[in-house]
């Protein structure tokens, strides 16, 4: 754009010189014209020798050419612009226009011939056409050199959007050593680095789910041979929280990396709903499914459903009653428990760990999941209390 406006400034700047240069010729070359003819008319009235026309020809750059090879020229395409008259009203001196180019003819006893201009070698016009062509080429020059040097940034623009789209294994390519390659290589680094980070993570995270899943398992099977009732169930509770937790954050590792995309196809509503069921493991009777029409969804079956179970299975815990309704309205799924409002905002409880002190039980990252989940999706959560009613609603918004 910039290259743009300054062609066309260059352009309207040099057509304005030349237009106001045209005007500006036509009103000199007539005055020229007049005075050259009347002096010339008034010095061949004196019969000079011909040395002093010579010298007057030359001195006002005017030539002798021969009438014959203009006359058709000038019968077919001449106008008269200047008559210089003798003393008797005679047409002694007459000036011709021809497309531009002008002709004197001079007409008196003992003098008959044409004179025309000599053309100067260079006028401003053509000298103004130079300069602006030179400084068009420069410009088109810089132009080109420009979008030589941009190419690299364009280059390394998608890479970074590749990288910043998932694909970890993007490689910035960079040479030379001007400051876009300076850019290229510190970006390419950093890269490097945060995929060793991530896959650190990674490779962490597996390692200690594996390793504590053992342990888990071998406790709990160990703790159901203890004869007092109290102290078994206890620890039973706690090795099944423990492989809940575990079961969670293995849900937050995948659901959660950058480049984890939703696999959205067409569901029912109650195709969504028995997949929630087999994820909750629940006795019906702690919940129910309130919907009247089967509509279908366009989305992620098992990432619905696990939303709905997260948000399910903390209804029924932390209900009073320990029952939650799953209710469809239009676009909206909504999760009804009876229980005492939230003390904070959302915002506090979908951070991961954020529990309120009386929540001895579970760990704190059912909403937390659910957030990340419906994110993914591309739905709205909304947290909501009925007074009226007594109940906590949690809102899907599928827009």
């Amino acid at each position: 754009m910039i290259f743009s406006i300054a062609l066309i400034i260059m352009g309207i700047t040099i057509y304005i010189f030349i237009s106001s240069f045209e005007t500006d010729k036509k009103t000199k070359d007539i005055l020229k014209l007049k005075f050259l003819s009347e002096t010339l008319a008034y010095n061949l009235q004196t019969n000079p020798p011909d040395y002093k026309i010579k010298k007057f020809f030359n001195d006002f750059n005017l030539r002798k050419i021969p009438l014959e090879s203009v006359r058709e020229e000038i019968e077919k395409k001449g106008k008269t612009i200047l008559v210089v008259n003798d003393n008797y009203r005679n047409q002694i001196v007459r000036v011709f226009d021809v497309e531009g180019k002008k002709y004197i003819y001079v007409n008196m006893p003992y003098y008959n011939f044409m004179l025309t201009d000599k053309k100067d070698e260079t006028t401003p016009v053509e000298i103004a056409l130079i300069v602006g062509i030179v400084i068009f080429i420069l410009l088109v020059l810089i132009y080109i050199m420009l979008l030589k040097k941009l190419t690299p940034i364009k280059k390394l623009t998608k890479q970074i959007e590749e990288f910043g789209n998932g694909n970890l294994n993007v490689h910035i390519d960079y040479s030379g050593d001007d400051e876009i390659a300076k850019i290229a290589k510190s970006f390419d680094f950093a890269i490097r680095h945060i995929r060793q980070l991530i896959n650190s993570k990674n490779l962490f995270m597996r390692n200690i789910m594996h390793e504590l899943k053992t342990p888990i398992t071998t406790s709990r099977i160990m703790a159901e041979t203890i004869d007092d009732e109290m102290t078994r169930d206890i620890l039973i509770k706690s090795f099944n929280r423990m492989n809940e937790l575990i079961e969670d954050l293995a849900q937050i590792e995948r659901i959660t990396m950058y480049s984890f995309t939703p696999k959205k196809d067409e569901y029912t509503l109650s195709e969504i709903f028995e997949k929630t069921e087999n994820m909750l493991l629940k006795d019906k009777k702690h919940y129910k499914f309130n919907y009247i029409e089967d509509a279908t969804l366009y989305t992620d079956k098992e990432l619905l459903a696990l939303t709905l179970k997260n948000l399910m299975d903390n209804g029924i815990k932390y209900s009073k009653d320990k029952f939650v309704e799953v209710q469809v309205v239009g676009r909206k799924i909504l999760v009804k428990s009876k229980g005492e409002r939230l003390k904070e905002d959302l915002s506090y409880y979908i951070e991961p760990f954020s529990q309120e002190e009386k929540r001895s039980s579970g760990f704190g990252l059912g909403l937390y999941i659910v957030s990340n989940v419906l994110e993914k999706l591309g739905y709205k959560f909304n947290y909501r209390y009925d007074k009226s009613k007594n109940e906590n609603i949690f809102e899907i918004i599928m827009e």
